[in-house]
């Protein structure tokens, strides 16, 4: 028990730190003055400031990404948090561990309806796994605790307190303690281990579903495991992390997340199919009705229970562990797995392979800016980098050049809203100060969170920009051509609302009024010379890349 009471305010920056949260990423406000104060003030503690809440957001859900464990966040009351919400959804859907913090002028003023006055907590609770408002000074850092508990507990997600001012100025002498997180490396029972086998083991067409479930448990290498076992095309779902080698023969890729008859059309024929960490279906149009074919066994693994047959109905649904259930799985499938079944396994894998290696035999580029630009980053860099990822139409592109291999080597965006890449990128980079890290953002999304460049500047974040800039949403121009299919539309011209084209944005004197620098690469001559250039810069610096 700690004897000496000090300001909640103080008491609360030891709390952080005793949980290992020494970085707090935000935006100020006046209602959060005497904490801010406070954290000037505090000795091995930083405050990295963001022009915008969605910018402070974006960070925070990028240095959480790219080191594993929860990020602390700092809005400005109900304005600030309504600014944050869209960025905050996107690390709910992507199970990002955000500790959310906010203030509010007082306890003492709930009654008058004053400026700013909010229901804070309603305007959390969609876009969070938990939110609260501390009330009494004897229960702020309790409450920080239960709410770092739960953000990293599994399905990870965001959380939220409100802080007011008044409960924060009382004097505080609670315990400065670190949260306990519950341990949730639960392994199924050898019984059901050996009911998952039986469901698949007989398949001439199995699929395996997977998501960043996997990449959560470090369950990369079982899963090559149990998909090779069974010679298994694996479809990822809704996966922003490295879950399988893009290199691998069995991977086939994302499913996608916009129409539903797309990922019927993937996992339709299959026979048996095997669901971890992830849920089924994530697309904007879903299907549905089940898209799995009649008789086709199902089996779903997950620590996120909720999930298992949310939608559609599954033979065996085991709540636990990716990696301790792959791992019990694929030792029972050794031994379980017939030689003609194992020989017909590795044709599967056979098949994949060639496929694999006469892909990789196609030609290097098509001569375009972009193409050249990643060749030659690939080339300079040996691939290895750090790819945050929110090229959208340009992510095959991206990834053909810059292949997700390695876990914690490649982000990509989630959650439908746009604006991640940049300060995701910022993030990262704070979390990797020794690695290079490379942000792809459409023209689009970057005007979302431009003010990501100059947080960058201001600290000396070497982190490295493109915009994919083709003068447009493209990825609405896709998806209404769509929509015009669908519905025996003629085509047309797509809404002038999706153009971006007028007046141009010069993304590289936008790069030097926020403190970076940056140049625009036109053709491909220029790309190479951009590479070197963007490499050569000691800061923050940025590529506009036209399409």
């Amino acid at each position: 028990m700690n004897a000496e009471a000090t300001p909640g305010r103080e008491r609360l920056i030891e709390q952080f730190k005793a949980d290992g949260l020494k970085v707090m990423f935000g935006n100020p406000g006046t209602v959060e003055q005497g904490f801010l104060d406070a954290v000037d003030a505090a000795a091995d503690f930083r405050y990295v400031l963001a022009l915008q809440e969605t910018v402070a957001a974006g960070i925070a859900d990028g240095y959480s990404r790219a080191t594993g464990g929860a990020a602390l966040l700092q809005l400005h009351s109900g304005v600030g948090l309504g600014n944050g919400i869209g960025m905050l959804y996107q690390s709910l859907r992507g199970h990002t561990p955000l500790v959310v913090v906010a203030g509010d002028a007082g306890v003492r003023y709930d009654a008058m309806d004053a400026q700013m006055a909010s229901d804070l907590v309603a305007m959390a609770r969609p876009v969070t796994k938990y939110a609260t408002r501390v009330t009494d000074p004897r229960s702020v850092l309790r409450t920080v605790r239960r709410a770092v508990k739960i953000a990293l507990t599994p399905p990870r997600g965001p959380v939220f307190v409100a802080l007011p001012m008044d409960v924060l100025d009382e004097l505080n002498s609670e315990p400065v303690l670190p949260a306990t997180v519950p341990l949730t490396d639960v392994a199924p029972s050898p019984a059901s281990v050996g009911r998952a086998a039986a469901l698949l083991a007989g398949a001439a067409r199995p699929v395996v579903l997977v998501g960043d479930g996997v990449a959560l448990s470090g369950a990369q290498a079982e899963l090559v495991a149990v998909a090779e076992l069974l010679g298994a095309d694996v479809f990822e779902v809704d996966s922003s992390e490295v879950n399988i080698a893009a290199s691998h023969p069995l991977r086939r890729g994302q499913t996608g997340h916009m129409f539903g008859p797309h990922s019927k059309e993937l996992v339709g024929n299959a026979d048996a199919v095997l669901i971890v960490g992830t849920y089924v279906f994530p697309e904007v149009f879903p299907e549905l009705e089940n898209p799995f074919r009649p008789g086709a066994k199902v089996v779903h693994i997950d620590l996120n229970a909720y999930e298992i047959a949310k939608n559609h109905p599954v033979d065996l649904g085991l709540a636990a562990d990716p990696r301790h259930a792959l791992r019990a799985l694929a030792g029972v499938l050794e031994q379980r797995l017939t030689p003609a079944q194992r020989a017909a396994a590795a044709a599967r894998l056979d098949v994949r392979t060639r496929e694999r290696a006469r892909a990789e035999l196609a030609p290097d580029d098509d001569g375009t800016p972009m193409a050249v630009f990643l060749r030659t980053l690939a080339e300079r860099t040996g691939r290895d980098l750090i790819v945050f990822d929110e090229a959208l139409t340009t992510s095959p592109l991206v990834t053909r050049y810059l292949p997700p291999e390695r876990p914690g080597d490649y982000h990509l965006t989630r959650g439908g809203s746009l604006g991640v890449g940049f300060p995701g990128a910022v993030g990262a980079k704070l979390a990797h100060p020794d690695r290079l890290v490379v942000g792809f953002a459409g023209d689009g999304g970057t005007m979302y969170t431009h003010q990501a460049l100059w947080t960058a500047a201001r600290y000396g974040i070497d982190a490295k920009f493109v915009v994919c800039n083709n003068r447009k949403y493209r990825l609405l121009d896709d998806n209404i051509a769509q929509y015009w299919r669908e519905r025996d539309i003629a085509e047309h011209p797509y809404p002038g609302s999706f153009d971006l084209a007028h007046p141009e944005i010069d993304f590289a004197g936008l790069a030097r009024a926020l403190g970076a620098d940056g140049t625009r690469v036109e053709k491909p001559d220029e790309a190479v010379a951009a590479v070197a250039r963007m490499l050569a810069h000691p800061g923050p610096y940025l590529v506009d890349i036209q399409i």
